[in-house]
């Protein structure tokens, strides 16, 4: 098995992971690898000696064997959790909300923006609210009160059609990576968090986390969610300060192999089921609320990154998920 390190380390630093996998993969199963888009990574062709199949990376589907419904669906948070509903599969649910006018005469009542102080309101003024099809953490976070909200909505609003609110709720959180009915991968996902260097501010700090996710297209994390006397904080070096809200990667999270209860993994499975989806990465929370028996969905993921293995090295396991693709779209003739 090659070094993906240094596989790595022949590509462009701005080529996408999944362009980086894809090539990895194809020279490891003995597939021919063709970038089509001068170098970027965005397209690319992947050929058997008697096929050959296009591929995108970015902000394409990563999964060809996932059809087109099951991760559009998956990929609508609400759409989602009320086919998890259906299939009596528990999940945090939720209701959505319009950030503008648009489209208004083509949606039911109930979704507008002056709904979503209402649906706040029976939440008692607490609730964590993401993009409806948003992904890699991109302005997910918990707001206190209506005021907060109001920015929130405003903030988003250039960037999303529409959000998701649901219940504040605590747990441990475990993400499931699964090809069919098998668990490719089970994780425990933790927050982000700033080292500190003993002279600078937990402000100060967070100014310059703030501009790196801003960097990589990502939504700041809004200051004013801390108090100041938090913020005006000067920590000994090398002491860490947790970012509560966002788990991703991209976002500074980080996730550690671990594995949930057998009740987990089962709802893991039945997720994807209902989805319909063969690739799949599954969000969940255990003991909810404190509770070590509730376990609910958070989301599906129909486009999942596995940037983590190759961070924990394990570039088998990047293997196993690229051939099962290989073996779906007809590149490998042999049992997936």
């Amino acid at each position: 098995m090659r070094n993906l390190q240094e596989f790595r380390a022949g590509k462009p630093a701005t080529y996408p992971d999944q362009a980086v996998y894809a090539a990895y993969a194809s020279a490891e199963f003995g597939l021919g690898f063709d970038d089509i888009d001068g170098g970027t990574g965005l397209a690319f062709r992947i050929a058997s000696p008697t096929k050959a199949v296009y591929f995108g990376a970015g902000r394409c589907s990563w999964y060809p064997q996932n059809n087109a419904t099951s991760a559009t669906l998956a990929s609508d948070k609400y759409f989602a959790s009320r086919i998890l509903e259906e299939a009596g599969v528990a999940n945090l649910g939720g209701n959505y909300f319009f950030l503008s006018t648009r489209h208004r005469a083509l949606r039911p009542a109930g979704h507008e923006r002056v709904d979503a102080f209402d649906y706040f309101r029976k939440l008692n003024g607490n609730a964590f609210l993401k993009p409806l099809t948003g992904s890699r953490g991109d302005f997910a976070q918990a707001i206190g009160d209506e005021a907060a909200l109001g920015r929130y909505l405003d903030t988003v609003e250039p960037h999303y059609d529409a959000i998701l609110m649901q219940p504040v709720v605590s747990g441990v959180e475990y993400r499931i990576f699964l090809l069919d009915d098998n668990v490719v991968y089970s994780a425990r996902k933790f927050p982000p968090s700033l080292e500190a260097d003993g002279k600078r501010s937990l402000r100060e700090l967070l100014v310059a986390h703030n501009a790196s996710l801003r960097n990589r297209g990502l939504s700041a994390i809004d200051p004013t969610t801390f108090s100041r006397t938090e913020l005006d904080r000067i920590l000994a070096a090398s002491e860490r300060w947790e970012i509560p809200g966002r788990t991703n990667l991209t976002a500074g999270g980080h996730m550690a192999f671990a594995s949930p209860d057998a009740t987990a993994l089962t709802m893991a499975r039945e997720a994807v089921r209902a989805l319909g989806l063969r690739a799949a990465a599954v969000d969940l929370f255990v003991d909810l609320g404190g509770n070590p028996e509730s376990t609910a969905i958070i989301e599906v993921n129909s486009n999942p990154s596995i940037r983590l293995l190759e961070e924990l090295q394990r570039p088998d396991l990047i293997l196993k998920i690229w051939r099962h693709t290989f073996s779906a779209v007809g590149l490998l003739v042999e049992p997936i």
